[in-house]
């Protein structure tokens, strides 16, 4: 039997998306770790569960999950040991039916103390909260600040107090949140509980103070022993700081779940949602259909195949402005709006080529249009990004190209309904703006092992940093052989690939998530759902706009 030279094609790229989701898989399930078998063990004869076994405890058996930032840290502190998750793990689940998001300190990683990274993470699971009006559950078991780098978490705007005026604010706006203390919770972070709607301390191994038992005695010269200055029985008979007092573990989070239960249900946003169809192609054709060169153009349009429902979609604008393909369809149920980078080449109604994953005037056009349909009908948004950025040169300049671009960044911008972002390959330069990158507040924005983001592709940057070295060293009497030019540029170029990298996006919270290409429809279902918990707080206005 032959094989027809796409169908060779098709398998190599299956092949090379295989090989990087089983590396995906791999790092993960080293981060699932914390701070090691050792630590757990340790973890373990406090009768205390880890901070991933107690989430599964509470999360609903079975139930759909997105964890956010399982990559925060990766890499990042490895002078002090290295900090897994950024020392806490944050999940979006189902509590007795109820979608919420949890946070819960990860005490096998430095005793759950805050790096940076820590409280950027913290921050990001209050925004989502925030933004949709999503119940949020902190299983607290830290031990505070990471001291060595107080100045990088303790006093700027997005550092640890943040967290605290997150709470007074989300209570103000009336979303749920639970707090259980199920092991340290001291100096700063004792207010959390406090400030919380409800709060639950497990007996013998959960404290709440300002300052423990040593400090105490080294401020004031009393001696108490922890369990009576700050214990369960202390906060809730004596202090009233606590509101449930739990035997342990298993209990408190079994009394979480029993509250979650009686929560009431408010109002949504009205997204249309009818019964979910499967679509016609396989979820997992995506790894044959993008190309593992990231240079060979693809169909895009093959990739909302098997994402959207039933695989059908209806086209905005076919023939006009073909590099970004706009359309309508159904994804799990519920509609929406999906705006992605095309890169086949393609003519455009001049007859002129247009290069795959470049946003030229035209497109730019379409999609601000498209974008500001959706906000009028109420449909969420779904950006799929594969984009070098806009076109260049005098032509584009003289037609107006920024003036377009503009247009579609504000249409973008002051979206009210909310925006999803899947990098699936390149994002760079100006195109990741265009298309929802982090700075334009996509509820959730994940990538796939294929993406990039960076303000232009490695060869790219490489060469032009390159000229830079060559010029700088020439001034000071170099002399550059051509072996010496590419030693310069692999070194370079080396660098900025690393900083391009999934992994090193994730590492800074860039990104929620590195997914499997065919978790997608799961990540945007379950982000839809959330997100139709709050009305837009506004109407669509996207101010001024040149034509």
């Amino acid at each position: 039997m032959t094989i027809s030279a796409k169908e060779l094609a098709f398998n190599k790229n299956d092949d090379a998306m295989r090989l990087k989701i089983s590396e995906l898989e791999r790092k993960l399930d080293k981060i699932y770790l914390g701070g090691g078998k050792k630590r757990i063990e340790k973890h373990h004869s406090k009768g205390k569960l880890t901070a991933r076994e107690r989430i599964d405890l509470l999360l609903d058996v079975d139930s759909e999950r997105i964890e956010i930032g399982a990559f925060a840290g990766y890499k990042m502190y490895e002078e002090h040991g290295g900090c897994p998750a950024g020392g806490v793990v944050i999940m979006i689940g189902y509590v007795s039916g109820k979608q919420c998001i949890v946070v819960a300190n990860d005490a096998t990683v430095k005793a759950g103390a805050w790096f940076p990274i820590t409280g950027k993470k913290n921050l990001r699971a209050q925004e989502i909260a925030m933004e949709n009006r999503l119940p949020i559950i902190y299983l607290v078991d830290s031990a505070g600040v990471f001291l060595p780098m107080q100045d990088e978490i303790f006093p700027d705007k997005e550092h640890f107090g943040r967290i605290f005026r997150n709470n007074a604010v989300m209570s103000s706006q009336g979303i749920v949140q639970i707090a259980a203390v199920m092991g340290s919770c001291v100096a700063g972070g004792a207010y959390l509980p406090i400030m919380s709607d409800e709060s639950l301390i497990v007996n013998k191994t959960g404290t709440i103070f300002l300052a423990g038992s040593y400090l105490v005695k080294a401020a004031i010269g009393e001696s108490i022993d922890n369990e009576t200055l700050g214990g369960a029985t202390t906060h809730t008979e004596i202090s009233g700081v606590c509101d449930y007092n739990t035997e342990n573990d298993q209990d408190c989070l079994e009394t979480i779940r029993d509250l979650m239960d009686k929560i009431g249900h408010s109002e949504n946003a009205g997204f249309d949602k009818k019964e979910a169809l499967l679509p016609q192609r396989e979820l997992k054709d995506v790894y044959g259909i993008l190309p593992e060169n990231r240079a060979k153009p693809y169909n895009v349009r093959e990739i909302i195949k098997c994402l959207v429902d039933d695989s059908k979609f209806t086209e905005y604008k076919t023939n006009y402005g073909k590099s970004i393909v706009c359309t309508y369809a159904r994804i799990d149920g519920w509609s929406v709006g999906i705006v992605a980078n095309q890169r086949e080449i393609v003519k455009n109604a001049k007859g002129e080529m247009q290069f795959g994953g470049v946003i030229y005037s035209d497109s730019a056009d379409k999609a601000a249009r498209f974008i500001m349909n959706c906000n009028q009908k109420n449909i969420p948004l779904v950006f799929l990004q594969d984009v070098t950025g806009f076109m260049v040169g005098s032509k584009s300049e003289h037609g107006g190209i920024i003036k377009d671009g503009a247009k579609l960044v504000s249409a973008m911008a002051n979206s009210v309904v909310p925006k999803f972002t899947i990098v699936t390959g390149n994002s760079y330069g100006a195109g990741n703006y265009a298309m929802c990158g982090k700075a334009y507040d996509p509820r959730l924005i994940v990538g796939w092992p294929t993406a990039e983001i960076a303000v232009m592709g490695g060869s790219a940057a490489a060469k032009v940093l390159v000229q830079i070295e060559i010029a700088s060293l020439k001034k000071r009497g170099e002399e550059i052989t051509p072996e010496r030019e590419k030693e310069l540029f692999d070194k370079i170029k080396n660098r900025y690939d690393e900083q391009t990298s999934p992994y090193y996006a994730a590492s800074r919270l860039w990104i929620d998530a590195i997914i499997d290409p065919a978790d997608t429809r799961k990540i945007i279902s379950m982000g839809i759902e959330m997100a139709n918990r709050k009305k837009a707080e506004k109407p669509y206005n996207v101010g001024v706009i040149q034509t």
